[in-house]
């Protein structure tokens, strides 16, 4: 029998009738795509490298899978796992899913395979979409694999008809998960109700149409890539699915979206921060730039052709909760504000005692109304203590969700965002609960007890830094730790930085005491390697521009670009930097594969040799005497 999802106690709603009997059924996001396939059947709908779907064909291939899932027993309350990239058939599975009456759960292929295994033991999906290009990637286990592109001759006998389904507003419509501080991650369920409101209330804020270009570049298992496939294709858009190589490099990101002709798009804030200060066409097709997941730091340059508008929301809320449009202002000395509530939102900022503080005065950040989703997979004591009933509303089942972020209200009645009540951290737009990656660590068999927490580096990058207390007094390396978190967590929950500690601090309470851990030094962190001096000249300049750039006291021409804390981001910049020092374009696949310095260096040395292939003699000669450290 087919596994369920689970409505929040205490909510008393009723089944549907592949359940039950009562409940009441709404136009949903599908039958909202299906109305367009009827109406323009030849509009493009989503694009993604040399693959293409008009409504009508992506309608037509949604219909013969959610038949196909029909007969493998999916129905209402029922999980489907999706492991795909993002593209096009991401998009017509998830519409598939919601078509067959179930509930979508977007896992990312580039997860650690163990990762997958405990999202998909988590979730009971008994079905899991794939693709022939990641399928490989999948771990065995009990559930059902369908391949999408594999099994067309049996998806071909399906009905062409959708099946004769009608989903309820309080059916669950996707889950996604999120980082769990009990050391696994926890499924958030997202109603249609939630979503449908999500989906209005964007449509109306940035006045959507069809003539509208989105973009499609966050990750399947990040809540944002909900928001940019769902607000689009219900209104007859077309969504372009973003070059992995260009998503987290400014510049080329900003060609592509001048070249594809997007007017609507989301970034992350990190991202996003880079973009606004960059030259714009004046007559660039993009309006509005929607950032968020991360603190904003930088108003947008006066120049620019589109509105940058900042959004903040926690997963448990359908992604957005507060919206706000940031205007040029170059000289202030206040952090952009997260706007005001989004339709049908409400914010309240309360005590410990959740009653309402006076405006200006910080307090915890509580978000009710229609986005609010119905609680935690499989976790009702959880549930029951982030989700708690709503007494600023008497409508009954009416939640608040305790984000455990604090805020307070400006005078203009925005809303500024403070930072964590809570030990959450958020690194590069992902939120992050540390107790998850000590509960990893602490299963080495070389550590006694460990600690995780945030810090920022000499360049104002926050980082994640683990306090290791040896079960010996032998350290591991810090290498064998990031392999060993690797082969469990994402990269983005794997620390960068590894500290030596003989015991971790307690207050008089017995708890960690946090300002009593010690800052990250070249003398008490866990090293990778022994040191190796840079030796050429261009290693020489990248250990120089590295030292800056990540913050660190040294750079070894052995050390590895991203365990010294860099991310993709980073990675852009050194390409720009490369790009401008030497004439040559590094790819930020090159950095994945090639990620020490000695090999950087040896990549760029291989660019410029090709490059001067090309030219005369005299020519080749005056560009490498004017080069550090190649020999003409």
């Amino acid at each position: 029998m087919a596994s369920s999802l689970h409505s929040r106690p205490g909510q008393g709603r009723e089944l549907n009738s592949d359940r039950g009997t009562l409940g009441f059924s709404i136009m949903c996001v599908h039958d909202l795509v299906a109305l367009q396939a009827h109406a323009v059947p030849d509009a493009v709908a989503i694009i993604g490298g040399d693959k293409k779907l008009t409504y009508g064909e992506m309608n037509a291939r949604a219909n013969h899978l959610a038949n196909l899932l029909r007969s493998r027993g999916i129905k209402a309350e029922v999980p489907v796992a999706l492991f795909l990239e993002r593209s096009p058939e991401l998009a017509t599975a998830a519409l598939a899913v919601l078509k067959a009456g179930g509930a979508y759960v977007p896992l990312d292929p580039s997860y650690p395979p163990a990762r997958i295994a405990m999202l998909l033991e988590d979730s009971a999906a008994p079905v899991v979409l794939t693709h022939s290009s990641v399928a490989n990637k999948l771990p065995s286990g009990t559930w059902q694999t369908i391949v999408v592109d594999a099994e067309e001759g049996e998806l071909a006998e399906q009905p062409l008809v959708a099946p004769s389904v009608r989903s309820n507003a309080e059916d669950c419509a996707y889950v996604i998960f999120t980082s769990g501080s009990t050391g696994r991650p926890k499924g958030v369920q997202i109603t249609h109700a939630n979503l449908l409101n999500l989906v209005r209330w964007h449509q109306r804020a940035f006045n959507v149409t069809s003539a509208d270009r989105a973009a499609l570049q966050s990750s399947p298992g990040f809540d944002a890539a909900v928001w940019e496939l769902w607000p689009y294709l219900t209104m007859g858009a077309s969504v372009h699915v973003v070059d992995e190589a260009i998503r987290t490099a400014p510049d080329h990101l900003r060609d592509w979206m001048v070249a594809h002709g997007i007017t609507i798009s989301f970034v992350p804030t990190a991202v996003a921060e880079c973009l606004v200060i960059l030259p714009w066409p004046p007559k660039t097709d993009l309006r509005f730039l929607l950032t968020g997941a991360d603190t904003l730091r930088r108003y947008p340059a006066a120049h620019l052709p589109f509105a940058l508008v900042n959004n903040y929301g926690p997963t448990e809320c359908t992604v957005v909760a507060t919206s706000g449009e940031i205007p040029p202002d170059g000289e202030s000395k206040v952090l952009p504000s997260i706007g005001r509530a989004i339709d049908n939102a409400e914010i309240h900022i309360v005590d410990e005692h959740l009653n309402r503080v006076p405006d200006g005065t910080p307090g915890e950040l509580l978000i009710g109304g229609a986005g609010v989703g119905r609680g935690y997979l499989n976790l009702p004591e959880l549930t029951a203590q982030k989700f708690v009933p709503d007494h600023f509303n008497k409508a009954a089942g009416a939640c608040l969700y305790r984000s455990g972020d604090l805020a307070r209200i400006l005078p203009d009645g925005q809303i500024a965002f403070m930072g964590r009540i809570d030990e959450q951290i958020k690194i590069r737009g992902y939120r992050i609960e540390p107790g998850e990656i000590t509960a990893a660590l602490d299963r080495h068999p070389a550590i006694s007890s460990s600690y995780v927490a945030a810090y920022t580096g000499d360049s104002g990058e926050a980082r994640l830094a683990a306090y290791i207390v040896p079960t010996s007094n032998v350290y591991p390396n810090a290498a064998e730790l990031r392999a060993f978190l690797g082969s469990c967590l994402p990269d983005y929950m794997v620390p960068s930085t590894f500290v030596k500690l003989t015991s971790v601090p307690a207050s008089a309470h017995g708890k960690v005491d946090r300002a009593a851990l010690p800052k990250p030094t070249s003398e008490n962190q866990l090293s990778d390697v022994s040191f190796a001096a840079p030796q050429s000249e261009i290693e020489q300049w990248l250990a120089g521009f590295l030292i800056a750039l990540l913050g660190v006291d040294r750079v070894s021409r052995d050390d590895n670009f991203f365990s010294l804390g860099g991310h993709s981001l980073m990675g852009a910049q050194l390409i720009a930097k490369v790009y401008q020092r030497f004439g040559v374009e590094l790819s930020l696949r090159s950095l994945f594969d090639h990620p020490t310095i000695a090999e950087i260096s040896s990549e760029i040395e291989r660019l410029l040799y090709a490059k001067v292939a090309t030219m005369s003699d005299e020519e080749a000669q005056r560009i490498l005497e004017s080069l550090p450290g190649i020999p003409a």
